[in-house]
């Protein structure tokens, strides 16, 4: 309502309480926005009148009414908006609703104007209990009260009234308060609506009261950083910072020199600069923008303010040392302080960004801020080292995988460290964020230019910076570190490579006694838990590095040995520390050194001491001593039935003994077998005693047993040993020895034990572990030659009468635990000398054989054709058992996995039985088909890990059963399948599983069947093969197993002498499938799995430098072995026999169609890509066939090979097929004219791919050398080349000056072609025309890029160095090429694989090692050098991209409550606006006007007029807006309503420009634009309608030089709103400036 019409009303109205009351509305209806506005803008009117004004009647009936309007109409209003039920969900329908809340709220300011004060404190704390309590929904309480309002609804009446309360009041104390809990507790909108609306409307209470509102800042300053203090949660530097930046205009100073600083400045307080600190690392965008908003402020105002300052002087506090505040302001170095803070602002800006481009040029500033940091001229410190930490965190958040690699680079390499005061400061930032963002595995990755098998460069880079890091720390501070590192390794799951490295790097620290016991139990955590799912080799190396840690790093003086060898055991040693390797010698050395400074061990009891006095001066000797005494001494009153002894303490005590035996034959370099006797002499004496002492503690034999069985296991060492120092080894000599002595003890011992004392359920552990024992000696007696004696003829024989007669005796009615048990170590037993027999074949003793043969009996029988899988019965459970309690029943636990034993072992005696031929008299062998169908019953009924046996006796029966059954077979094959895919995940079971799998489904048998014979079951092997390939995709590995087994079996004449190899390779024909996927085979890598793939290659060159490669056996997984072995049996094949000839022809046909498909995919095709790699290895193998093709094939594919050089190849691609086509041309001349058809082709079809056969010219002397009419063909060639000399491609003429150079300089064949045509004048204009092509091509020298890349074309190694017949070998194909034409490294084969991991034939014809040195002296960047050394130096103030924030924008965030009108959100932020309209309403395109909006609101423009705000809504405007319109007020004008709006704003000032070309029109450089003026914009198609501009005041245009004559409607307004914007925005804001 206008004043003019207020005035006017009220004037002519007699009594103006009549019209207040008309325009109020009933309280059970809800009025309408505009009738509410019209209310206050009357109240407030009447209270300027006179009669109202004054103390009359009227004014005390108008004050009633006010109130009356207040608490009668307006609160009851807000409290039904509040608790409205029905919500309203359009866009209309919400605008409507907040209109009218917006104007009761305004009513409601209005009337505590008018009113007395007390009308405004009775509405403030109407309004407080909504802020001051959570919500009711939040609570779970019930619902809201209906005469209340909500919390959103209680700060809009608050921001309204709370203008009129007096600063002085103790509620405007207790509205702080509850505003800032309510910030705390309430979510993100609500709690910025609070903060922006109530708390600035407070603060504009106190007016010009400098010291009510400094009241005010302190307080909530002094609350915030309490709040911050008390909890440092993410989410509460959040809110902290959205407070600190909403109300930074009033918390700094204002800057002035000399205006003295406030009471409490928060730039004083180190709480203010932690919090800083703190948000400048979150991981929320928004805060770390204000963070750093907070920063600049904090140093543009000291800069401003010339005090000298540091933080820590906050309320009075004493002065705190430069070196330890956080921010420190020197006006002396105002200049040096400002560049810093520049510097380090725009490198936490920069690293907002994700792009590394945009990224890295800014990284080298943070070597000045380093500089910075450390000290100024005067030696005070600039920069507190925690902001450098700030930076360095923030890098390893970024999302960008390589800024995180940058950051961990440069803290790396971080010179800095060598300083003390440093090295403490970064201390747990090391020990925290740093390890965390280690613990990210893909950091690890080769840099580029390193090769496969070298330590990765951020590797290198952690080993030095672990140096420096300790180096650089206090000697006192060391320890404690070090043992804060070590537990952070074993506080999460950590993957395998960064565990390497960081065990690596600490491995490189020098020697220090600064671990002591509480470090050794930190380590023993890490390798109990942190690496027990690791690759083995790679944990393996983990803890070779950890172990050399310790000893480096162990203080011996505050360890006893007790607790050394209890670490030593964590080891294994089947991965670490094994007997015979560096590390155990190590380990030895180490104890030595150190055995007279061990702790002594207080809790070994005095009467277990060494009484040996030969022992006494040998602490190692004596402690092992010690050890073994109290091993051996068991109660006499041990329980004899108890379950076995835990293997644990014989796993220490044997190491205890062969380290302390090692050790001092170290020390005095002498024999030790004097002293390991003495000590070895208790345990051999209690295993002496086994067979004769009847009341010998069962737990005692045990215990000996566990203990024999450790030693010899570990005494054996690995098998890096050679057989000399084998031979020399006097400790294991020893052993044996003594062993040797009490063997037949031992087993009269355990064949008692076993001949019927084993009946419970835990003697099942015990017979495993007398198994165990025996295999041993077994092994033993091999070793020295007794295996032939009667020591196991002895033994055999009755252990298996005894097994026999358990397994035939009837089976009981009623099953017990002793009975089942006796049969499933009898199982056991029996399935052990089946396995000694299999393994040691003909080498048993006579009787043991014999014995061994009556196993027959029990599964072969006239009878029953079959008795396998043959169940243990199971006993009743206690809960089963009719009668007595439960301690009258036996615990079941672990009764399935025992009798799956007991269904395997008989699979393992059966297994025996089939490959030895063995029979049992008139017992019949059960039929093949019978054997198989058991066996797949077996498969249903075993776990996957127990499998094996029946793999191998499937893979005996399945070719006998295959002609006959192929169902049978088919069944058979498949569930083998299954079961080895469900061990996929075990690697310790799958890898045999999968061998045995193959070995039964590829058996030589089910290969020689063809496709006639069983087409099922050859169907269902290709079936097979396909998944298994498919496997191999993510399983590396797999595909190895299968292409190995089947080219051996290809290959190798049958055993029986049948010579029947050619029908064995017509099979491979049959599964041609395999061996074409063998020769294209090695996928290209997950990431992940290529990490794994290069550290393990690094750790395997590094020798024996790492123990793990002594010990773990190679896995032989290497990706690239299908090929080799493909290729080794591909190089073995004899072309002359008709079976080997179609092989290949096949082959070579099928790797042409694989090409061809690639070239025909729509998959993109790049370099390295897995359809690059692809192409490259069929041309290799190709190429590798060529010299066993016959001439009439090669006819037939010359034309697919053309067809190759002109699709689009990758470099590595085109020079293999380029050589094939000239080694073609050269061993087969005849088709020499069918290479001039490729030139005649389309042109357009050709385009640059005719520069291969411009390429294979080249080498004309070559394809010349068996030609007969070489003469024709030279001027052929001169001919052809001489065409493409002129053509207009660039790189074509390149190549074809090239050809033209190498022909013409063919002085024979010039020489022969002169003197055929009459003379050296006969070739006649040819000369010259070839002289000035040539001539053209060297004056390119003086032309920039075109000198360049003649010169490069020229020295490139497939036309310089190369030669097609002298380089012609498999080093050339498969090592020299890839690494020359940029191929991946990981392609690259070398010729030490073709000799150590495959048998490859070579030939006179094509040599495994290339005889000439020249090509491999080549360099791959020789002719593609670029200068990269310039580009690296960055001069300080070079250019970075940068997005610019305005200062007075950067606190854009702080006001995330969007419902503030758009004026209203800008005006909050200083955003300045000017008078121009832009009118965009006859414009239709989303995507349009979505960039205009964007203009308008970067340049400041006053409103955007669409045709309809729907627009506003549409994901293309939103696309090109960016949130533009939150702050840009938006109009809706249709295009019919244009007209009448044109002319309004006419009315009111406005000069309405067009931006048309019309007859009229001025130029835009020329026009000055009125400060009003409003921009018509016309349509993207039409223009601005006749009709409209008629109502123009003028039209612009934009002078143009095109040709097209039009811009796009957004770059015009775009062009025109900056030149305004120009001319009037800059002026005003300068106005502006105080």
């Amino acid at each position: 309502m206008g004043s003019l019409l207020l005035d006017t009303l009220l004037s002519n109205c007699s009594d103006p309480l009549e019209v207040l009351n008309a325009l109020c509305w009933s309280p059970d209806t809800c009025p309408e926005p505009e009738q509410v506005e019209g209310l206050a803008v009357l109240i407030g009117g009447m209270n300027k009148l006179p009669g109202c004004s004054e103390g009359a009647a009227k004014r005390v009936d108008f004050l009633r009414k006010v109130g009356v309007v207040a608490w009668e109409l307006c609160v009851p209003l807000l409290c039904g908006l509040s608790h409205q039920q029905e919500r309203l969900s359009s866009r209309d329908g919400g605008g409507r609703k907040r209109e009218l809340l917006g104007a009761a709220c305004g009513l409601l300011g209005v009337c505590a104007q008018v009113c007395d004060p007390k009308l405004s404190e009775e509405l403030v704390r109407s309004a407080l209990p909504a802020l001051q309590a959570p919500e009711p929904e939040a609570a779970g309480g019930d619902a809201p009260c209906r005469d209340r309002v909500d919390a959103d609804t209680a700060v809009e009446l608050l921001a309204a009234v709370a203008p009129t309360l007096c600063p002085q009041q103790p509620l405007c104390a207790e509205l702080l308060s509850s505003v800032l809990g309510c910030v705390k507790r309430s979510p993100d909108p609500l709690a910025s609506k609070a903060l922006v609306r109530v708390l600035f409307a407070l603060l504009d209470t106190c007016g010009g009261d400098r010291d009510a509102t400094t009241c005010l800042i302190d307080r909530c300053w002094a609350e915030l950083r309490d709040w911050h203090l008390s909890g440092c949660a993410p989410a509460v530097t959040a809110r902290v910072l959205l407070c600190l930046t909403a109300l930074s205009e009033h918390l700094f100073p204002d800057g002035v020199a000399g205006s003295g600083p406030r009471s409490c400045d928060p730039r004083r307080s180190e709480a203010f600069w932690e919090i800083v600190q703190r948000g400048l690392t979150l991981r929320d965008t928004v805060s770390r923008k204000r963070a750093l908003y907070l920063l600049k402020r904090g140093v543009a105002t000291a800069h401003e303010e010339g005090l000298e300052f540091c933080s820590g002087q906050e309320c009075g506090q004493g002065r705190v040392s430069t070196n330890h505040s956080l921010f420190t302001w020197v006006p002396d170095n105002s200049q040096l302080l400002r560049e810093f803070w520049e510097d380090y602002t725009l490198i936490m800006e920069t690293l907002d960004e994700n792009q590394i481009h945009v990224v890295r040029p800014v990284l080298k500033r943070i070597n000045t801020l380093i500089e910075a940091t450390v000290s100024n001229s005067q030696g005070a410190t600039v920069l507190h080292p925690s902001w450098l930490l700030c930076v360095y965190q923030r890098m390893f958040h970024s999302e960008n995988k390589t800024v995180m690699r940058e950051g961990v680079c440069h803290l790396l390499q971080l010179a800095v460290l060598h300083e003390p005061t440093f090295a403490l400061a970064f201390a747990q930032f090391v020990i925290g964020p740093f390890m965390d963002v280690l613990a990210e595995g893909s950091l690890f990755h080769r840099s580029p230019g390193q090769s496969i098998g070298e330590c990765p460069d951020l590797g290198v880079k952690l080993q030095d910076f672990m140096v420096n890091f300790f180096d650089g720390l206090p000697q006192e501070r060391r320890g404690e570190v070090l043992l804060q590192l070590i537990r952070r390794l074993g506080f999460r799951h950590w993957c395998a490579v960064p565990v390497l490295f960081l065990s690596q790097a600490l491995s490189r620290l020098p020697p220090a006694p600064i671990l002591r016991p509480e470090g050794l139990q930190a380590l023993r955590e890490v390798l109990q838990s942190t690496m027990i799912t690791h690759q083995v080799l790679l944990r393996g190396a983990a803890q070779c590095f950890l172990l050399q840690s310790a000893l480096s790093l162990t203080d011996a003086t505050t360890v006893s040995l007790a607790e050394v060898f209890s670490f030593l055991t964590n080891f294994r040693t089947e991965e670490s520390l094994c007997r015979g390797t560096p590390l155990w010698d190590q380990v030895c050395d180490w104890l030595v050194e150190n055995e007279r400074r061990f702790k002594p061990d207080t809790q070994l009891k005095p009467q277990t001491r060494c009484c040996n006095a030969a022992l006494e001066g040998e602490p190692l000797q004596k402690f092992a001593h010690d050890q073994l005494d109290s091993f051996l001494r068991v109660p006499a009153c041990c329980d004899p039935t108890g379950s076995l002894p835990d293997p644990w303490d014989a796993e220490l005590l044997a190491r205890v003994i062969l380290l302390s035996a090692d050790a001092a034959r170290r020390r005095t370099g002498e024999s030790a077998a004097r002293g390991l006797e003495e000590l070895l002499h208790p345990l051999m004496d209690t295993l002496c005693r086994l067979s004769t002492n009847v009341y010998l503690p069962l737990c005692k034999a045990d215990r000996s047993l566990q203990l024999l069985l450790r030693v010899l296991q570990l005494q054996q060492g690995g098998d890096g040993w050679d057989p000399q120092t084998r031979a020399d080894d006097d400790v294991a000599g020893v052993i044996e020895t003594r062993v040797l002595g009490v063997a037949e003890q031992v087993q009269e011992y355990i064949l008692r034990r076993m001949s019927g004392d084993l009946c419970e359920l835990y003697d099942v552990e015990r017979a495993q572990l007398y198994h165990s024992v025996l295999l041993e000696l077994v092994c033993l007696y091999s070793s020295v030659g007794w295996h032939r004696t009667s020591r196991l003829g002895g033994f055999a024989p009755p252990l298996t009468r005894h097994c026999l007669r358990i397994l035939t005796e009837p089976t009981e009615k009623n099953p017990t635990v002793c009975g089942q048990v006796r049969r499933a170590t009898a199982m056991a037993s029996l399935a052990l000398l089946c396995g000694v027999g299999e393994e040691r074949g003909p080498d048993l003793h006579p009787d043991a054989e014999r014995a061994l043969s009556s196993t027959a009996t029990l599964f072969f029988s006239s009878s029953s054709p079959a008795r396998l899988n043959q169940n243990l019965l199971k006993p009743a459970a206690p809960s089963e058992c009719p009668e007595g309690g439960p301690e009258e029943g036996p615990s079941l636990q672990g009764w399935g996995r025992l009798a799956a034993c007991f269904v395997r072992d008989q699979w393992t005696c059966l297994r025996f039985l089939l490959s030895s031929n063995i029979s049992s008299g008139d017992a019949e062998a059960p039929l093949a088909s019978v054997t198989l169908a058991a066996a797949i019953e077996a498969l249903g009924m075993l776990r996957s890990n127990l499998v094996l046996p029946v793999l191998d006796c499937m893979a005996v029966v399945l070719p006998q059963v295959a002609p006959a059954e192929e169902s049978l077979c088919v069944e058979a094959v498949m569930s083998a399948w299954k079961v080895v895919l469900d061990l996929s995940s075990n690697p310790q079971d799958f890898w045999p599983a999968l061998e045995g799998f193959v070995q039964l489904a590829f058996t030589r048998g089910v290969l020689e069947l063809t496709d006639t014979e069983a087409p099922r079951l050859t169907a269902t092997l290709r079936q097979v093969a396909s998944e298994l390939i498919e496997l191999s995709q993510t399983k590396s590995g797999v595909f190895n197993v299968l292409v190995r087994h089947c080219c051996h079996t290809w290959l190798t004449a049958d055993p029986s002498g049948g010579g029947q190899t050619h029908v064995l390779l017509s099979s491979a024909l049959t599964h041609l499938d395999i061996l074409e996927e063998a020769c294209v085979h090695g996928p290209v890598y997950r990431k992940d799995q290529r990490l794994i793939q290069e550290v393990q290659a690094y750790v395997e060159q590094l020798g024996r430098e790492c123990t793990a490669n002594a010990v773990v056996t190679s896995d032989s997984r290497d990706e690239q072995f299908p090929r080799l072995c493909a290729l080794a049996f591909l190089s073995q094949l004899d072309a002359a026999h008709p079976t080997g000839q179609r092989l290949i022809e096949e082959l070579v046909l099928r790797l042409l169609k694989k090409d061809e498909e690639i070239s025909k995919s729509k998959v993109r095709y790049y370099g390295n890509s897995l359809q690059h790699r692809v192409k490259n290895r069929v041309w290799q193998t190709l190429l590798v066939l060529l010299p066993k093709l016959r001439e009439g094939f090669v006819a037939t594919i010359l034309t697919r090979v053309y067809e190759a050089g002109f699709c689009s190849n990758q470099a590595s691609v085109k020079y293999l097929v380029e050589w094939m086509i000239i080694l073609l041309l050269h061993w087969h001349p005849a088709f020499m004219d069918s290479l001039w058809g490729c030139f005649s082709g389309d042109q357009e079809k050709t385009k640059t791919s005719i520069c291969t056969f411009l390429s294979v010219l080249v080498h004309l002397n070559v394809l010349l050398s068996n030609v007969q009419d070489k003469v024709g063909q030279w001027q052929k060639a001169l001919d052809v080349i001489l065409q493409w000399c002129f053509s207009h491609n660039f790189s074509v003429r390149l190549y074809a000056l090239l050809a033209l150079k190498k022909v013409w300089n063919l002085e024979g064949m010039r020489a022969e072609a002169e003197e055929g045509a009459g003379g050296p004048s006969g070739l006649g204009g040819l000369t010259a025309v070839v002289q000035a092509c040539l001539q053209q091509a060297e004056s390119m020298q003086s032309s920039g890029n075109a000198a360049k890349n003649w010169t490069r074309i020229q020295d490139h190694f497939f036309f310089g160095a190369f030669h097609p017949l002298k380089d012609y070998s498999v080093e050339t194909i498969f090592f020299t090429f890839p690494s020359l034409s940029e191929l991946a490294d990981d392609e690259w084969i070398p010729a030490w694989k073709f000799e150590r991991l495959v048998e490859f034939s070579q030939n006179s014809v094509l040599p495994l090692q290339n005889p000439r040195q020249d090509l491999s002296q080549v360099h791959p960047g020789d002719w593609v050098q670029l200068d990269k050394g310039e580009a690296e130096q960055e001069e300080r103030w070079a250019e970075v991209q940068k997005k610019m924030t305005p200062w007075r924008l950067g606190i854009q965030e702080q006001d995330p409550e969007l419902q503030l009108a758009p004026q209203q959100r800008a005006a909050r932020l200083g955003k300045l606006h000017s008078a121009l309209l832009v009118v965009a309403s006859l414009i239709d395109k989303p995507t349009n006007l979505g960039g205009l909006c964007r203009t308008c609101e970067i340049f400041g423009a006053g409103a955007l007029v669409l045709d309809s705000l729907r627009h506003v809504g549409d994901k293309n405007f939103q696309a090109l807006s960016v949130s533009a319109e939150l702050w840009l007020p938006l109009l809706e004008v249709r295009p019919v309503d244009l007209a009448d709006f044109l002319q309004l704003k006419k009315r009111e000032g406005y000069c309405i420009v067009g931006v048309e070309q019309t007859a009229n029109s001025q130029s835009l450089q020329d026009y000055k634009f009125p400060a009003k003026t409003l921009l018509l914009l016309g349509n993207e198609r039409e223009g601005i309608p006749a009709n409209l501009l008629q109502l123009l005041d003028v039209c612009v245009e934009i002078p143009q030089h095109g040709v097209t004559r039009s811009l796009n409607v957004h770059v015009s307004a775009a062009l025109l709103v900056w030149e305004y914007t120009r001319q009037h925005l800059g002026s005003a804001a300068q106005a502006q400036e105080p």
